[in-house]
């Protein structure tokens, strides 16, 4: 049986802010996975001649990246996340304006920004091989939503990892004080929603 993991954050805002040039660089005839790492002198062009993608498809899958000022370190998508992740997504955040709703509270926007990041969370702890709110590629979730550029009042986040459909997820989540808490905090006004081969990740804000 998959083991089924839980972990949740809550913070109010506070103020914070290797390529081997001699190695022989390898082509191919498309992507042989999903993401990439990018390195020293990397661009999107180059990185679209090294996997036979046009580069204006990248920029595309990538609209938070700087084409004109990569970071080192930065993880960008090479091919589009199947369909049913977005689904799955969306199903999540129908079952968590469901419970809201029973309970009086408003529901929450899956603003298009917010669930960028939560999906990237999601794809960064099965790629990095963690499960914990600290990522070691973006650093906190407050640090994550500020280097996207999203400006918030509060945010939390709940993240799972196991569970196969998003009814399961959201049990799991909403039989935790914790999880719960966050789901039905009536000062939120957002949330963006990831999933990515297993991994979960809720994240609500209230918006400035």
């Amino acid at each position: 049986m998959m083991k089924k993991t839980l972990l949740l954050l809550f913070a109010m805002l506070f103020l914070l802010p290797m390529t081997n040039a001699n190695a022989q660089i390898k082509f191919f005839n498309e992507p042989p996975f999903e993401h990439y790492k990018v390195s020293k002198g990397d661009s999107f062009w180059f990185i679209g001649q090294r996997y036979n993608v046009d580069y204006r498809e990248l920029m595309r899958l990538n609209p938070e990246i700087d084409p004109y000022n990569m970071q080192v370190g930065e993880v960008i998508r090479l091919k589009a996340a199947a369909e049913h992740h977005t689904q799955f997504e969306d199903q999540v955040v129908q079952l968590v304006n469901r419970e809201r709703a029973n309970r009086g509270l408003g529901a929450l926007n899956h603003r298009a920004d917010v669930k960028n990041v939560a999906h990237k969370k999601a794809e960064d702890m099965i790629n990095s091989n963690y499960f914990s709110h600290t990522s070691p590629n973006y650093g906190s979730p407050f640090d994550m939503l500020r280097t996207f550029g999203i400006s918030y009042q509060s945010a939390a986040e709940n993240i799972a990892k196991g569970q196969t459909t998003p009814e399961q997820v959201m049990n799991s989540w909403m039989n935790s004080s914790g999880h719960r808490q966050n789901i039905l905090n009536g000062s939120f006004d957002a949330i963006g929603v990831g999933f990515y081969r297993g991994a979960w990740v809720q994240i609500f804000i209230k918006s400035r």
